[in-house]
C-alpha cells in the first residue's frame, strides 16, 4: 500500500510540473504565434465570403443575372457604371483544433532550435488567431466549445493548462471526440503511432462529416536520422532504450521503414478525403501557416504559391 501511495505521490508531482513548465511557456508561444499569424495576415486573403447577412463586405460592378434592387444608386452615381453592394455572409464556420502534447512531442534535435511540442502550440494558436481574424469560430476538441472571441488563444491556453495539470497529458482521445458537421478539424502532432491507432481516430472524426487536415511536425533529424557513431535511443512514454554501436548504419532502413508509414498514413487520408502538411520544425512557422490557410480556404492557387517560395527559400 505505501508503494502505491509513492507512485501516486510521484506521479502528482510529475504532473504538477508538467503543467507548470507548460504554464510558463505558453506566454511567450502565443507572442510567438501572435506575430507568425499578422506576418501571414498581411500574404493572403481573409475567409470571408459573400452572403446574406447585415455587414457590408464590398462593391461589385453589377451583372445582367442581378435584380435591380441590389444595385446602389448612391455609389453607382459617382461613375458610369452600375455598382452591387454586397454583403457578408454571417454563418461563420467552425474550425476544431487539436494538438498533441504526449511525451514524444518534447523532442528537439541538433538540427532545430525548437521541440516538435512547442512547434505545434505556436502553429496551432496562430492558426486560431488568423481563423478569428477571418471571422471564425474556433474550438479546441474536447476543451473548448467554439467561439469568435478575440481572447481565444488566451482560453485556449487556459483549457491546456487545467488538462495538464489533471492528467499529464490529453484527458480525452480523438476516438471519443464529438464534432459539429461540416465543420473542419485540423490536427497537429508527429503522428509517429502506428497506423492501426491513428486510423480508427480519423475514421470517427470523418464519419461525423468533418473536413480533416493533419500537420505533421517533425524534426529534422526524425526524418533523415542524422546521427552517426554510438547512440542510444530512448522512448520518452514507454521508457525502453536501445544502443546503437553505428546510428549511420541504421538509415536506410529507418528512411525506408519512415516512408512506408508515411504512404500508409496518407493512403488512410485520402480515403476520408483529408489532407497532410508535413513541417520541419528547422523552417519558419509562416510557412506552414500559409499553406494550411489556403487549404482550409479551398485556395489551391494560393497554395501552390506558397510551395513555390518555400522551395526557393529552402534552396
Amino acid at each position: 500500500m505505501a508503494s502505491l501511495q509513492n507512485e501516486d505521490a510521484g506521479r502528482l508531482r510529475g504532473l504538477t510540473a508538467d503543467a507548470q513548465a507548460l504554464a510558463a511557456r505558453l506566454p511567450a508561444l502565443r507572442l510567438e504565434a501572435k506575430r507568425i499569424a499578422q506576418t501571414v495576415a498581411f500574404g493572403v486573403h481573409g475567409r470571408r465570403r459573400a452572403g446574406p447577412g447585415d455587414s457590408f463586405w464590398q462593391f461589385r460592378q453589377y451583372e445582367t443575372s442581378d435584380t435591380r434592387n441590389l444595385i446602389d444608386w448612391r455609389r453607382s452615381a459617382n461613375s458610369n457604371r452600375l455598382f452591387v453592394r454586397q454583403r457578408e455572409w454571417e454563418a461563420a464556420h467552425t474550425v476544431w483544433l487539436w494538438v498533441d502534447l504526449s511525451p514524444s512531442m518534447d523532442f528537439a534535435s541538433h538540427l532545430a532550435t525548437v521541440t516538435k511540442r512547442d512547434r505545434a502550440l505556436v502553429l496551432m494558436f496562430a492558426a486560431a488567431e488568423l481563423l478569428v481574424q477571418g471571422g471564425e469560430r474556433v474550438g479546441l476538441v474536447g476543451l473548448m466549445p467554439p467561439t469568435a472571441r478575440r481572447d481565444t488563444t488566451e482560453k485556449m491556453a487556459e483549457a491546456l493548462i487545467t488538462d495538464a495539470s489533471a492528467n499529464g497529458s490529453r484527458a480525452h482521445t480523438l476516438a471519443a471526440a464529438t464534432l459539429s458537421r461540416q465543420a473542419d478539424c485540423v490536427l497537429f502532432g508527429d503522428f509517429l503511432d502506428p497506423i492501426e491507432t491513428i486510423e480508427p481516430a480519423l475514421r470517427h472524426l470523418a464519419g461525423q462529416g468533418v473536413r480533416g487536415h493533419l500537420v505533421q511536425v517533425l524534426d529534422p533529424a526524425e526524418e533523415t536520422l542524422a546521427y552517426s557513431g554510438r547512440v542510444e535511443f530512448r522512448d520518452p512514454e514507454g521508457g525502453r532504450h536501445w544502443l546503437a554501436a553505428r546510428a549511420e548504419q541504421l538509415r536506410e532502413r529507418y528512411r525506408g521503414k519512415l516512408a512506408e508509414h508515411r504512404a500508409a498514413l496518407d493512403s488512410v487520408l485520402r480515403k476520408l478525403q483529408w489532407t497532410r502538411l508535413l513541417h520541419h520544425t528547422d523552417r519558419p512557422g509562416g510557412e506552414a501557416l500559409m499553406t494550411l490557410h489556403a487549404r482550409l480556404s479551398g485556395d489551391a492557387q494560393a497554395e501552390a504559391a506558397t510551395r513555390t517560395m518555400a522551395a526557393e527559400a529552402a534552396r
